[in-house]
């Protein structure tokens, strides 16, 4: 198997290189990353690609001065994604890129015929009108990675033709699972990044915090298995054993399980429809004891409700939502703004964008670009 990374250096990505070390029958040939060059040069000289994407121009060029004694061609910006996402060699290309910035390489290798182990949500969250006819036209499969999308995905196996009633996605309510709004007033950086179950970018991990990740999910989920929104129930299950269920028209639920550890999914992604051992703890039932469910807080996690609303309201109002909260969650974990002002910001964007029903690629990243604006805008005195 040959395979090409987008976010090489990130959590999804470095979790895809465990695998490839484990299994020892996956050829990496090109991975991709933002700026850690440290991490891909350590990447390049272990794995040996053949190329190399550094999104910012400036550090492509120390990366290339570093791996000189190595005969692997390094490039840089969208043009390099776009070269990584469609290289000839690779028959996999893993998007756990971060953000939109996923969304042009995604379409890219779709044309060019990729398989699409996908763990980048904001790209379906964006551009899921344009994203799943585009992959049923080109005959291409698109395997979820993140857990709960997988679990989905490994509850549908052997039920083609049955009517899903209901998905049931998991939510392990994050480190403020019962808190207040009064409660989260005086929440710092390090207290957001504090996952009980799960270990994530740090970007994720607030969202987790928030419950915005699983709305996030909700919107994925919706066009990834060709759902109604009202069909999709978030259920808090705070031991994270229960990765997500589905209901079926006769009431039969069937779920996947299993312990919280990222490198299922993957892995379940690039050998589908094959499943391979894995090292890593096992789930033991006696020693859990007990599973316990609860609906989510919408009062305090504002981010969930706002969520469902953009997805109502459709068109490119979740790539509002989706963009403010990416602006919020930086500023955030730069301190320049306070842990509740996250759903604020989204919810002030959702309201100041201009509707547009069905937007090009064009015109989401213009709708981004207009959330972006509108924060400087009225809060740009706040964190200048």
């Amino acid at each position: 198997m040959k395979i090409a990374i987008l976010g090489s250096t990130g959590s999804i990505g470095t979790q895809t290189l465990d695998i490839v070390r484990e299994q020892g029958d996956i050829q990496v040939t090109a991975i991709a990353a933002g700026s850690n060059i440290k991490k891909l040069e350590e990447q390049m000289r272990e794995f040996h690609p053949l190329l190399v994407c550094v999104f910012q121009k400036d550090a492509a060029k120390e990366l290339r001065d570093r791996t000189k004694d190595l005969n692997i061609r390094v490039v840089s910006g969208m043009d390099g994604l776009l070269e990584v996402a469609v290289q000839p060699e690779s028959e996999i290309l893993v998007t756990a890129i971060v953000g939109m910035l996923g969304i042009r390489p995604t379409i890219a290798a779709i044309e060019a015929g990729k398989k699409i182990a996908l763990a980048n949500k904001e790209t379906l969250v964006t551009a899921g009108h344009i994203i799943m006819p585009l992959a049923k036209k080109c005959g291409v499969p698109i395997l979820p990675v993140d857990s709960e999308h997988s679990a989905i995905f490994q509850s549908l196996q052997g039920e083609n033709g049955n009517r899903i009633a209901k998905i049931l996605l998991t939510a392990s309510g994050g480190p403020f699972r019962g808190k207040k709004p009064e409660d989260l007033a005086h929440i710092q950086v390090g207290d957001a990044l504090r996952h009980p179950n799960w270990t994530m970018g740090r970007k994720i991990t607030i969202d987790s915090s928030t419950l915005v990740n699983k709305g996030l999910e909700v919107m994925e989920a919706k066009w990834l298995f060709d759902v109604e929104l009202e069909q999709i129930e978030v259920v808090v299950h705070p031991q994270s054993v229960i990765h997500s269920a589905v209901q079926y028209e006769d009431g039969a639920v069937i779920a996947q399980l299993g312990t919280p550890d990222m490198r299922l999914p993957i892995q379940y992604a690039l050998y589908y429809p094959k499943r391979r051992p894995l090292s890593g703890d096992r789930l033991d039932l006696f020693a859990l004891g007990q599973l316990t469910f609860e609906r989510p807080d919408t009062e305090t996690f504002r981010g969930l409700a706002l969520a469902y609303q953009a997805m109502r309201r459709g068109g490119n109002i979740p790539t509002a939502f989706n963009a403010a909260n990416e602006k919020a969650v930086a500023l955030f974990l730069d301190r320049k703004i306070a842990y509740q002002q996250i759903p604020e910001m989204i919810e002030s964007c959702m309201e100041a964008a201009d509707f547009i029903a069905n937007p090009t690629v064009d015109e989401i990243l213009e709708t981004e670009a207009a959330a972006y604006e509108h924060i400087a805008g009225k809060w740009g005195k706040v964190f200048a």
